[in-house]
Order: structure tokens, then sequence, then C-alpha cells
């Protein structure tokens, strides 16, 4: 793998989204405190007596202004960079058309989520942020298992995998681990990317194997067996029902945190009160705030899974060498960032670095 080059790669990635996060802070922060804020309210209560179309206005308004301020870092990041280091196949009319698509999705569930806030401040303005925190920690899980029928079609091509000897290999892998999966799809990953991923996604009856078609084509049953029972593992650990519970505290502890420093604050921001929409800003930098600090240790919680899941795969399949292929392969592939410093594993990585993964199975072998 090309060190240099993926260490390149990634410090601009991060370069751009802190860039990006930071002006995103900066934009919410002006709207605030120049009034610019309260001046589209008063627009939206213009157009519109009904409390819910005023929040609606005010929303979408919110969201375009935001757009217009992320959109030229968030094409650097995901389109030029991607293409610069040869991540990325798509055109930018693909690029652009996917931007769309998950900005409406974004836009809708902001529009959401802020209606059923302030439709709760409005009933309690004290209390709101207790159950909009559940019905968060509620839409999540539902989310988490409607993604693979709802959200992920919006994006992606699936086809129902044609390769009869891998499709049984992996339902019995599944059985062996005591996961119940209702179907192996090919994930049409190559029009977009270079990269190879595999997942298993959904609960219950949304659960299935999705496998992308760059990964398919270059790597062996072997190893593509042995990346599926990392995915098994999570499922086998219930790393999704956890990780969920752990959003939910998130959840609470950022919206106790937003409804207190709204109590104090509205005042001091010529707000009219703690329902003022204009205050939803303040609510986002409060909010976005502390599910940023708290990433470290998410990220933490993460690589702990992760290395359990590499354990798990290890043990159930008894493929040692097929793994460490398949994670120089992976590594080569998707440009991994071979020895991130541990500023950087602590701060930014959800998996442990690629050459601690390795080491770790070729102890396990012994």
């Amino acid at each position: 793998m090309n060190k240099p080059k993926s260490a390149r790669y990634h410090r601009l990635k991060r370069r751009a989204s802190v860039v990006s996060l930071m002006c995103t802070a900066a934009a919410l922060g002006f709207l605030l405190w120049s009034g610019a804020s309260t001046a589209v309210r008063d627009f939206a209560a213009s157009l519109t007596q009904s409390r819910a179309g005023i929040v609606a206005i005010y929303v979408i308004l919110l969201a375009l202004a935001q757009e217009l301020v992320s959109l030229p870092l968030a094409f650097y990041r995901n389109f030029i960079l991607e293409h610069r280091y040869e991540l990325s196949t798509a055109p930018a009319s693909a690029w652009f058309r996917d931007h769309v698509k998950a900005f409406a999705l974004t836009t809708l569930l902001l529009l959401l989520t802020a209606e059923v806030a302030y439709a709760l401040i409005d009933w309690n303005s004290r209390w709101w942020w207790l159950p909009a925190a559940l019905l968060g920690a509620g839409a999540t899980a539902v989310l988490a298992q409607l993604a693979p029928v709802l959200l992920l079609p919006v994006f992606y091509k699936f086809t129902p995998l044609d390769r009869g000897n891998l499709y049984d290999r992996l339902v019995t892998l599944s059985r062996t681990a005591g996961v119940r999966v209702l179907g192996v799809y090919e994930w049409g990953l190559g029009a977009k990317t270079r990269r190879a991923n595999a997942a298993l996604v959904g609960a219950g009856a949304t659960r299935r194997i999705l496998l992308s078609d760059t990964l398919l084509a270059e790597y062996t049953d072997d190893e593509i067996e042995v990346i599926l029972a990392h995915e098994l593992a999570h499922h086998v650990h219930r790393d999704i029902s956890t990780a969920i519970a752990v959003e939910a505290a998130l959840l609470l502890a950022a919206s106790y945190a937003a409804a207190t420093a709204l109590g104090g604050w509205w005042q001091p921001l010529h707000l009219t009160g703690p329902a003022d929409v204009a205050g939803l800003p303040f609510l986002l930098l409060v909010f976005g705030g502390v599910m940023l600090a708290s990433l470290p240790l998410v990220n933490a919680f993460s690589r702990l899974n992760e290395r359990r899941a590499d354990q798990f795969a290890l043990k159930l399949t008894n493929r040692a060498d097929a793994f460490v292929s398949a994670m120089r392969r992976l590594a080569s592939q998707n440009l991994v960032e071979e020895n991130p410093s541990r500023a950087v594993v602590w701060l930014f990585h959800s998996h442990p670095p690629i050459e601690e993964r390795i080491e770790a199975a070729r102890s396990s072998a012994w």
C-alpha cells in the first residue's frame, strides 16, 4: 500500500471536514448574533400564521442557507479528493444527484425533528427535551431496521447474489453463527467508487447480507467469508442494539444540554421565548457540540467492538490467512491509513489501525 498517498489523502479529508464543521458553526453563530435568524422567522410569519408552517418555512430556508455554505467543501471533500486519489468512478452529474437526494432526506429529517421539538416546547418548555430525546432514540431504532429497504435503494442498486457456492457458504456461516438472514445481495458500488465493502444490515425481517460488486470481483470466497464473519459478530454480540442504546443516552444528554442552555440564553439572544423558532441555530450549536465532544469516547467504544468482532470472525472461520489477506486488500483498495498517530486514532477512528488488526490475527493463529 502507498502509505504516503493514504496519509496525504486522509490528512486532506480531515482538514476539509474540520473546516466544514467550523464554517457550519460560524454560519449558525452569525444567524443568531446578527439578527438574521429573527428576520427569517419574521419572513416566515409574514407568509403564514400557522405555527407548523412557520417552523417549516424557517427550517427549509435555514437548510438552503447552510447548503450554500457547505456545498463547496462537500464537493472538494467527496468529489475532488475522491477522484484525485482514484477512489471515485462517478461523474460530477451522478455526485450532484446523490448530493441532492441526501440534502432532501436530511432536510426532511430536520423538518420533522424541528416540528416535533417545537410542539413539545409549546407543551412544556422545561421538560420538552425528555420526550424529544426518547422519540429520537425510537426513530433511530426504526431507521436502522428500515434503512435496507427504504434508504439504501435510493442511492444504490441491489440484485440477488448469483454465485451459488458463495451464497450457500455465507448462508451456512450465518446459521452457524446463529444469525438469520433473509437474503444475500450484490451491492452496486462499482458505478460510484472503487472501494470494496460488505455489510449485514437491518434486523428481523429486513436483515440481509450486502456484498459490493467491487468486493466480489477481486476477493476470494475465503476472504469474503471471513469479512462477513466479522459483520455477523456485530449481530451476535448485539453491537447494533448497544450502539442504539448509546445513541439514546447521548440524545438525552445533548437534548438536556440544549434545553438548559436555551432556558438561560433566550433573553440575551433577543428571542420571544424558548419556543421561538429563531433559536433553532442555538439549539443546533449546543446539541451538535455535545455530540461532537462525545465522539472520541464513542469511537473508543466502537474500536473495542471491532476488535471483538475480529476475534469472533477468526474463531468462527479458522481462516487467519484469509483474514490477513482480506485486510491487506481492503487497506490498499480503500486507501486505508496504515499507521495513524494515537491522537488521530483517538479523535477520528471507529476501527483499530489496520496493522494492529493484522497483528492480532497473526497472534491468534499461533
